[in-house]
């Protein structure tokens, strides 16, 4: 029997008591992640990317590990609530126009302390004073560096349109916009370099775009480790008593982490490890989080049917987006048909063996975007499910 095989036989006897669709977290290939992330750390903290898990009772979980700290928000309203529920140092990763949320936080001690919003451009400063309502509380900030890679004068632009601040003497600037602004206090820069953290160097059947994208994280690497150390002294000038260089993300763990001006890595999908983070060289993950969608049809020979299953997960449109068939192996989609939102057909001789009821396992693309399919994730320890946790969907949110 291969690992894979005994994988499925331990889901299959874990989770024979509930029907599909059923989604799941394998919390030793949970662990097991969470000590490689570590590992790769070296030593700096690792803040964790809710965004990636979208369940409280998990996030909880691998904060209690040693070499982990903090949280990477993806929403204001939704740090607001992990602060109210008990996290006290929660990272917004994406500036925010909630003016509801911001007059909370300004109106709010505990909530003003616990959170640090992100800014790029004095317009959102602006903003935020404009929604305070008459709250007086000190806001932290944090201000984002562009990370992506300038060839050609600028003409090639490689990485996420995310900030406008790229140079130390903008992001210097910025950070000169905040210390005039009564009201606001810079402790953090955070630089995302998801060109090189979130793009696998090592796909499957393509091997030339693969020495390609090694080719161009090499040369990324060492430029945003040049001028990111740049950026903080600039930064660092305006306020020496910054208290944290947030950088990196599972696929750059190591490599970031090895930069001095660093003091502090994201990460959060190498803790589930889906579909997308298979191709690296630099780290091996063990999938932990899985759904099952129950066989409903026989079409015929060597096909099955599924209910659902249609979850695409965002970014550019395309097949690598889509979740993939993962136990029983062998088994692929009608290129006809792909996922579906109501069915889906699975071609490929294991359909045989497959009878109406039983469960096929999928691993979706992107982390944490399987918990806005589902509102609970059922913990598996050996062959047995030990919790069922609700999700941010479980708990009546859907922050975005």
């Amino acid at each position: 029997m291969t690992a894979r095989a005994a994988d499925r036989a331990r889901y299959d006897r874990a989770t024979a008591h509930l029907d599909a669709p059923v989604a799941i977290v394998d919390l030793e290939a949970f662990d097991a992640n969470a000590d490689d992330l570590v590992r790769r750390a070296a030593g700096k903290p690792i803040r964790v990317a809710s965004k990636s898990l979208r369940c409280r009772a998990l996030l909880e979980r691998v904060l209690d590990r040693d070499g982990f700290a903090g949280i990477m928000s993806f929403t204001l309203a939704e740090s607001l609530w992990l602060a109210r529920s008990g996290f006290d140092d929660v990272l917004l990763a994406y500036p925010s126009a909630d003016r509801k949320a911001f007059a909370e936080l300004t109106g709010d001690p505990k909530l003003a302390g616990a959170v640090t919003v992100m800014v790029d451009d004095p317009a959102q400063l602006r903003l935020i004073d404009e929604a305070r309502q008459g709250g007086t509380e000190v806001v932290r900030v944090c201000l984002e560096l562009d990370t992506s890679l300038k060839l050609l004068g600028g003409r090639v632009r490689v990485g996420a349109l995310r900030s406008p601040l790229h140079s130390p003497a903008q992001v210097a600037e910025m950070a000169r916009a905040v210390s005039r602004r009564p009201g606001f206090k810079l402790v953090g820069i955070m630089a995302y370099e998801g060109h090189v953290a979130g793009v696998g160097d090592a796909v499957e059947g393509r091997p030339l775009r693969s020495r390609a994208v090694r080719l161009m994280q090499s040369t990324a690497r060492k430029e945003l480790a040049q001028r990111r150390a740049e950026v903080v002294r600039a930064v660092r000038a305006v306020e020496p008593e910054l208290e944290f260089v947030n950088g990196g993300g599972t696929g750059s763990v190591q490599h970031t982490a090895a930069e001095d001006a660093v003091t502090e890595i994201a990460a959060g999908s190498g803790l589930y490890v889906p579909r997308l983070f298979d191709n690296y060289t630099s780290f091996t993950g063990r999938p932990a989080a899985l759904f099952a969608q129950p066989v409903v049809r026989r079409p015929g020979v060597g096909v099955v049917t599924v209910l659902g299953g249609g979850y695409p997960a965002s970014g550019a449109p395309g097949h690598d987006r889509l979740p993939v068939p993962y136990l029983p192996e062998g088994l692929k989609y009608d290129p006809q048909e792909g996922p579906g939102e109501v069915q889906t057909p699975l071609l490929g001789s294991p359909a045989d063996d497959l009878l109406i009821g039983d469960k096929v396992w999928f691993r979706h693309a992107k982390a944490g975007e399987l918990c806005e399919r589902f509102d609970t994730l059922h913990l598996v320890q050996g062959d047995a499910v030990t919790a069922a946790v609700p999700t941010y969907r479980g708990e009546g949110h859907t922050f975005l």
